[in-house]
């Protein structure tokens, strides 16, 4: 039987949540958190409705996880993201101790990995998934803003 559960399910709802947070005015990031299979957070960026540089989906995700999961350790979690985690986010990730991070479009100028930020020694990533979709979802909103 094959296991309908792959990275690129999981970054389609990611996706989603970055749709739903471009429709809301908000930059279109969106992520969720897995374990088992099981999705146990999903979020968007909230910069703009709570007025909070801090609002990254990434942050509202893993507030909302260690909720679900009832500690601050996401181990055994994965994050999908669409677009490459900040240093802030990064940093907040590390601490989590997060298992796996999946992201789709990588953030040339204020991701991690331009940062030099440095991710939990036992933290895998995997980049790229679904990037062309993600990446595009973020020209068009700048563009609009422009």
């Amino acid at each position: 039987m094959e296991n309908i559960f792959t990275d690129e399910y999981f970054m389609r709802k990611a996706l989603f949540e970055a749709e739903t947070a471009f429709e809301k005015g908000e930059i279109p990031v969106g992520a969720i958190v897995v374990i088992d299979n099981k999705i146990i957070a999903r979020n968007h960026n909230l910069t703009e409705l709570l007025n909070d540089v801090t609002a990254h989906a990434e942050m509202q995700s893993i507030t909302s996880a260690a909720n679900y999961l009832g500690g601050k350790y996401l181990k055994d979690c994965t994050l999908y993201v669409t677009l490459e985690p900040c240093q802030m986010c990064a940093g907040a990730l590390y601490w989590s101790q997060i298992s796996k991070i999946v992201y789709g479009a990588s953030d040339e100028s204020r991701g991690y990995v331009k940062m030099g930020t440095q991710l939990h020694p036992k933290t895998k990533v995997v980049s790229g998934v679904l990037e062309k979709e993600c990446a595009l979802l973020m020209r068009v909103f700048f563009r609009a803003k422009r």
